[in-house]
């Protein structure tokens, strides 16, 4: 079969179509599409792929079996490496790793195979089938997990596979952290997390929810209760710029609006009476995927105009390229160069617009990336009702300030060795953004596979 130049297209919900609801964008690859695409892998013995993967999934091996149209072999390669892979189809940067390798797509002619399309497709046709529940002797002893995560369920399927009785204590009422509260429907299904949960629990893993810890349980008696601890509760405070009028009615950071919007099921009104401001035009300042999931969120939610504000061009934009592309069809509108220096009353309270000034790219910064510098003179101002800022999140300190002996870093991450995952109090692990600032559902997955592997040596020794 002579190969196609370019990735088997993935059908989608038409532009005009998805922004007026909240289902899925991309439907998935069909079986026949699946093949397709997997007949173009060049099937690298020395797969650079595989190396550019967090979790390390045999990436040819699944790829062969769906060729040869086996879909059971498929996903039991895959779940060897990962316990998220239909949510990592879908989310993950594939085009930052795996793909960018992949040695199909180093030629001029060719496009890299769709690695995480034929995940997805394995990974939907997986949860199609029944669960079954694995009766398991847990007889290496008791891990706590905080928080549930990708990082935190990652490291809770792998422990529990290797015979430890894993608890997750979770603080929302739901599981899934970042993957329930942060990423809309559109592009993440809650129905696909809860599946995916349901698999990690049929492992013998319990969750418990509405768990503060550090607040409901101390950290003192999971020390005392369990043989290991794993902290993987995320970055969810969130940043603000703090320039004028922050505080005015319309102000929103985007891990409350997105929380309405996914946690509280805002987007299912008028089934769920969760408030969520009605707005008509909206001003969304950042340029990460949050940014994008915000800005797509907002005209779902009925605004007219959705503007991203970003201080530097779209060639430095950090958001996937995918989520770009789609935003653009869907109608959000770019200020680029782009940096708000206050927010401006309407004489009742409420926002009415963003003061803006032009920015120009001068030397690199620390990051490598030219440094906006603002332009005297530019300012103008964006007319918004609503303002909704994505320019990064922090530690959480609920647990933090109830744990004084554990070390954390000048930003405020905890400090663990990042070969082990080990934090300087004995028994005591962490990883994923609590560790790295804000960061990929696949990184904090890598971790949790990790930190897993890192625990059981140290359970196991300490036993010994």
């Amino acid at each position: 079969m002579k190969r196609s130049y370019n990735k088997t297209p993935m059908p989608e919900q038409a532009p005009e179509i998805r922004w007026n609801n909240f289902e899925e964008v991309a439907l998935g690859y069909d079986l026949e599409s699946g093949i397709l695409e997997a007949s173009r892998c060049l099937q690298c013995k020395d797969a650079p792929c595989i190396l550019k993967c967090p979790v390390m999934i045999d990436i040819p091996g699944f790829i062969k079996a769906i060729k040869e149209e086996n879909i059971q072999k498929a996903y039991e390669i895959i779940s060897r490496y990962s316990n998220l892979p239909a949510i990592c189809g879908r989310v993950c940067p594939q085009e930052k790793q795996c793909e960018m390798v992949c040695r199909l797509g180093q030629s001029k002619k060719f496009e890299p195979v769709a690695i995480g399309k034929l995940e997805r497709l394995v990974a939907d046709w997986a949860l199609e089938q029944p669960v079954e529940k694995v009766e398991r002797t847990f007889h290496k002893g008791k891990v706590a997990i905080v928080g549930s995560g990708p990082s935190g369920l990652t490291a809770a399927g792998d422990l529990a596979k290797l015979g430890y009785k894993v608890v997750i204590f979770e603080a929302l009422h739901t599981a899934g952290g970042v993957l329930t509260y942060g990423i809309p429907e559109f592009r993440l299904p809650k129905r696909i997390v809860a599946k995916e949960i349901e698999r990690i629990e049929a492992l013998g893993v319990t969750i418990e929810t509405n768990v503060v810890v550090g607040k409901t349980i101390t950290i003192e008696e999971i020390q005392r209760d369990f043989d290991a601890c794993y902290i993987a509760v995320g970055a969810g405070a969130p940043h603000f710029m703090g320039i004028p009028g922050s505080a005015l009615n319309g102000v929103y950071s985007s891990s409350e609006y997105l929380t309405r919007i996914n946690l509280m099921h805002g987007y299912q009104f008028p089934t769920y009476d969760t408030p969520v401001q009605k707005a008509a035009k909206v001003a969304v300042i950042g340029g990460g995927n949050v940014a994008m999931d915000a800005a797509r969120s907002a005209k779902r939610m009925g605004a007219s105009q959705v503007t991203v504000i970003y201080r530097r061009s779209v060639e430095e934009l950090p958001a996937r390229v995918e989520e770009y592309h789609h935003s653009v069809e869907e109608g959000i509108e770019y200020s680029w160069l782009t940096n708000p220096v206050a927010y401006l009353d309407d004489g009742t309270g409420k926002l009415a617009g963003v003061k803006c000034v032009k920015m120009e790219l001068g030397e690199p910064d620390a990051s490598g990336r030219r440094r906006p510098v603002a332009i005297p003179g530019s300012e103008f101002v964006i007319e918004a009702d609503v303002a909704i800022e994505a320019i990064g999140q922090g530690s959480n300190k609920v647990l933090l300030a109830t744990f004084p002996e554990l070390a954390v870093n000048k930003w405020g991450y905890i400090d663990a060795d990042e070969e082990t995952c080990a934090t300087n109090v004995p028994g005591i692990f962490a990883g994923g953004d609590i560790v790295t600032g804000a960061a990929t559902v696949i990184l904090a997955m890598g971790a949790g596979k990790l930190a897993a592997k890192e625990i059981d040596q140290y359970v196991t020794a300490k036993e010994a």
